[in-house]
């Protein structure tokens, strides 16, 4: 592994300003579960490595009518899964999140280290974007707050500057159902082939989002209102849709044909579900 100093603030501030000192030579580490891969693998290159999942202000879970659910930066898939404060409207994270790796990856990994890795594949980008995320960050210049849908630019890539630190993620406070259906060569082992989630809002609004199927996660939000209108008989026309807004490749994982094939099923599937068909 390559060489790097190993640094660990015990606070927001004090890492804040870590950041801005070493900025692009920095990695900020989470859970670690993608930076040490790489760092071992020398797919990231860095002289610094700050270590945040100690920072009390970054641990926090917490729901508010108001605001709804807050989620800190350092808070691992495992404490989110088993934490008491995630609504049944919001319960499609905790699906996404069970199919992440496995308990021990857990145990480390974090949403935010997932979002901010910004891999096409990643499992929590889907659902948190049916739940219409937000993104605070945080850096010595001042805070700011990002929508998930704005946040991807490319391939892991993101709207974040080299000296921001993300704070917490926000999921307003919707009702409705979602579904989340992901399909990997290895259960527990692999990143996804490709991932689909669905979510119907109470008010009739439908919403799609799909990952692996394209540079970024794609998120199709213009379909019929379906408070007074039913589901089953647009199933077709929803995948349609869906079909039109994804671009597809063949990696190892799997070929372009399959995950075609695979986000018309799996959507079919969501939308049939969430119509109340079996």
């Amino acid at each position: 592994m390559q060489q790097f100093q190993y640094l660990k603030p015990k606070t927001l501030e004090k890492a804040l300003k870590l950041v801005d000192k070493y900025r692009m030579d920095a990695k900020i580490l989470a859970g670690g579960t993608d930076v040490i891969v790489g760092l071992k693998s020398n797919a990231i290159r860095c002289k610094y490595v700050i270590d945040v999942k100690g920072i009390k202000e970054l641990k926090g879970i917490s729901y508010s009518d108001k605001e709804g659910l807050s989620i800190g930066g350092a808070v691992a898939l495992n404490d989110m899964i088993e934490c008491d404060k995630i609504k049944p409207s919001q319960q499609i994270l905790i699906d996404a999140a069970k199919t992440l790796a496995n308990v021990l990856i857990r145990n480390r990994a974090t949403l935010i280290g997932n979002i901010c890795n910004s891999s096409p594949g990643g499992d929590m980008l889907p659902v948190s974007l049916l739940l219409e995320a937000k993104v605070y960050v945080s850096s010595i210049d001042g805070n700011r707050e990002i929508e998930l849908k704005d946040f991807f630019t490319g391939v892991k890539r993101n709207v974040l500057k080299e000296n921001e630190i993300v704070t917490k993620v926000l999921y307003p406070p919707i009702k409705g159902q979602g579904i989340f259906i992901k399909r990997s060569r290895i259960k527990g082992h692999d990143l996804s082939q490709i991932s689909v989630a669905g979510y119907l809002k109470e008010d009739g609004s439908l919403k799609f989002s799909l990952g692996a199927v394209a540079p970024t996660p794609i998120l199709v939000d213009d379909f019929e209102n379906y408070k007074n209108r039913k589901i089953e008989g647009d199933i077709e026309k929803i995948a349609d849709k869906v079909m039109s807004k994804i671009n597809p490749i063949s990696d190892v994982r799997a070929t372009k044909e399959y995950r075609l094939a695979m986000a018309r099923h799996l959507t079919c599937e969501i939308a049939k579900q969430l119509g109340g068909g079996k």
